[in-house]
């Protein structure tokens, strides 16, 4: 593979990558590159935290990077997720390798439990070092990052802590890029500024966008806006079912002419297009027959312009999206215990 395909697979299918120019440097090294993405153990994937991390993760190792999924457990107990209760928590890793292997995953990244990293003394070393370089209102302002107000660090000072160990966890593991969200963009960030006065590695950074509520109506970089677990109403689940997908979608944000907020539009650019290289939008002839989409410019110009109705769209994105998710709600029908054992973690069934 050339040097400049590794580097558009890469980058592919993000909003932001910090820097390219860095990345270009960093693959210009060859293989062996070290690459991550840490999540928290806190609830069901969906189509904001599933398939677009899935992709990139599958790019990163197609592109010759040894990849790690971090199970962030420490975070999601300091971050009250699942009331701190360290069974539930588990329950809850334990559910995600299988939720992104099921979403095809390379059977070769690493599943890694944070747990295992603050076993070592010089883990908690570094996570002195990062807070001693860093100033109380530099931490507090990555606290968004935990989906957290600065003034929370106030009531409980385990909070002051997450985003040190976030940038520890980057450290320990030696990684030369790290994956996710927009949401997740100052904890590299502060990597990336502390790295330079502690002697680290710098780190290229890599964002996925997040993708807007069901109920939409918000610009993209809005957070409040985004899709959420904790309202399943306003998010598709990976393990929904073609007639679940269909009435979400039914019910979701799609006003005619409307590109601001939309999901639906959203949904085509960085999840269809990219995974099915093309999306058909069936209509009858008297609104001028099928009419097939290659390009996610050309397809927004064509809804801006009331050439396409947000009901045929609608109707074809819940189609793609319910062979997007075939397979993990295969999955999961085959093994419904891990799918019982997460929901009952979460307090969803008995």
């Amino acid at each position: 593979m050339s040097y400049q395909e590794r580097f558009r697979i890469t980058a592919r299918n993000s909003v932001e990558v910090v820097t390219p120019k860095e990345l270009k440097a960093t693959l210009s090294r060859g293989n062996g590159l070290r690459a991550y993405v840490g999540v928290e153990p806190s609830g069901l994937l969906h189509l904001g935290t599933g398939p677009i991390l899935a992709e990139k993760l599958s790019d990163f190792c197609e592109t010759g990077f040894h990849v790690t999924v971090l199970l962030a457990d420490w975070h999601a107990y300091i971050n009250d997720k699942l009331g701190s209760d360290w069974e539930r928590i588990k329950a809850c890793a334990e559910y995600m390798i299988e939720a992104y292997q099921s979403l095809g995953v390379p059977k070769d990244v690493r599943y890694l439990y944070a747990s295992e990293l603050v076993a070592d003394s010089e883990y908690w070393k570094s996570v002195i070092r990062a807070s001693k370089a860093s100033s109380v209102s530099r931490i507090k302002r990555a606290m968004s990052i935990m989906g957290r107000q600065e003034e929370e660090g106030e009531l409980d000072a385990s909070k002051l802590i997450y985003p040190a160990m976030q940038v520890t966890d980057i450290h320990i593991l030696d990684l030369d890029l790290a994956l996710g969200g927009m949401d997740q963009r100052r904890a590299h960030m502060l990597y990336r500024d502390l790295a330079p006065k502690l002697g680290w590695k710098q780190l290229v950074a890599i964002h996925t966008p997040m993708l807007s509520s069901l109920q939409g109506g918000g610009r993209m970089d809005s957070w409040d806006l985004k899709m959420s677990k904790s309202k399943p109403e306003t998010c598709i689940f990976i393990h929904d079912g073609p007639d679940v997908i269909q009435e979400k979608i039914r019910k979701a944000y799609c006003p005619p002419g409307e590109v601001e907020g939309n999901p639906i539009l959203q949904f085509c650019q960085y999840l269809l297009l990219p995974r099915f290289s093309r999306v058909k939008v069936e209509r009858s002839p008297r609104h001028g027959g099928d009419i097939v989409f290659e390009d996610y410019s050309t397809l927004e110009q064509a809804y801006r312009e009331g050439e396409l109705h947000p009901q045929d769209l609608k109707a074809a994105v819940a189609g793609y999206l319910a062979e997007l998710l075939e397979d993990s709600r295969k999955h999961f029908e085959a093994r419904p215990e891990t799918l019982t054992r997460v929901e009952r973690a979460l307090g969803i069934r008995g």
